[in-house]
């Protein structure tokens, strides 16, 4: 019996009362923002919020399974053209996303199958040769991209009399709640564990009875599944398409937001995709910059703190919690 109440602690999303009251104050200050916040702080923070489902899926297939994709700007175009076109021909749009979603994980399904016999670099450039297959089939077919003028997508009217910069947080806010929820029950359930596992050693996994096919495709699925929605929901936030917003520069800022925030954590992916937003954002007058903040970033954190933003947040958590004795 102390064994089964041990385990149900362990899967317990909050255990401390501590966490709870500051996890509390942080959701309730992200609910409060847009009263207190400028304009433009709101609509940053809704990208923010948009990103932070997709950098989650990346993590959930790179730092919870070990398997590197460099094809993410693919799943994003397609999620997001997908959710274009479905919402075009009157689709609701919770079916719209959803499509998204799962067409994006489909690919990623078939994608996947390259990871069940290359590893590392090999499997990188696999998939980094599926993100620009795509971006040039989108850019040379004017049927699926709209040609020279992109693709309009209608956006959803805000409701209760609101603004529409607080609408779309709101509503960003809410789903990208959703999926880090689901974020953490898929890494504390069976599969979670069997991704672990995978990435510390596959033989030693398939071993003990972990199907590797299975779970390698799962990871990918859910991955590009995740990123399938973040691209209708950007669709969405920007009503406009174009290719080129697509490069294979979207798949190197969600793998910084993985470096950078913390592999193998959730509350790291989060932290991850603010730090990729808002340095662009602070130093929007010296964009040639962005790229050096990034790459010497990388290079600190692999070497002075490799567990990323979130590691030194636990770290900093854990100094409180023993200071002033330590």
């Amino acid at each position: 019996m102390d064994l089964i109440e041990s385990y149900r602690e362990e899967l317990q999303l909050i255990r401390k009362p501590w966490t709870r009251a500051w996890v509390g104050a942080v959701v309730s200050a992200l609910i409060l923002l847009p009263f207190y916040a400028p304009q433009h702080l709101t609509y940053i923070a809704t990208i923010i919020c948009i990103y932070a489902v997709g950098v989650q899926g990346q993590n959930i297939l790179i730092g919870y399974t070990g398997q590197i994709s460099f094809g993410q700007a693919g799943f994003l175009a397609i999620g997001a053209y997908t959710f274009g076109h479905l919402i075009r021909v009157g689709i609701p749009w919770p079916l719209a996303l959803l499509g998204a979603g799962i067409t994006a994980g489909l690919f990623g399904l078939i994608v996947g199958f390259p990871s069940l016999r290359l590893k590392g670099p090999y499997l990188a450039i696999a998939t980094m040769g599926f993100g620009i297959a795509v971006y040039q089939i989108f850019a040379n077919s004017e049927l699926l991209s709209g040609g020279r003028m992109g693709l309009a997508i209608p956006k959803i009217s805000p409701i209760f009399g609101i603004s529409k910069i607080t609408f779309n947080y709101y509503f960003n806010f809410a789903i990208a709640l959703l999926f880090t929820l689901a974020s953490y029950n898929i890494i504390s359930s069976y599969m979670g564990r069997a991704f672990i596992a995978i990435r510390d050693n596959d033989i030693a996994a398939e071993v003990v009875g972990v199907n590797l096919t299975r779970y390698k495709l799962l990871s990918f699925a859910i991955s590009s599944f995740y990123t399938g929605v973040q691209g209708g929901l950007y669709s969405l936030l920007i009503g406009h398409l174009e290719p080129n917003m697509f490069t294979f520069m979207e798949t190197i800022t969600l793998f910084v937001a993985v470096i950078i925030g913390g592999l193998a954590s959730v509350e790291g992916s989060i932290m991850g995709a603010a730090f990729v937003i808002l340095v662009p954002q602070l130093l929007s007058s010296y964009r040639e910059l962005v790229p050096v903040i990034f790459g010497v970033t990388i290079l600190i954190i692999l070497i002075f703190e490799p567990m990323g933003l979130s590691g030194r947040w636990m770290k900093t958590r854990l100094y409180l919690r023993n200071w002033p004795f330590r």
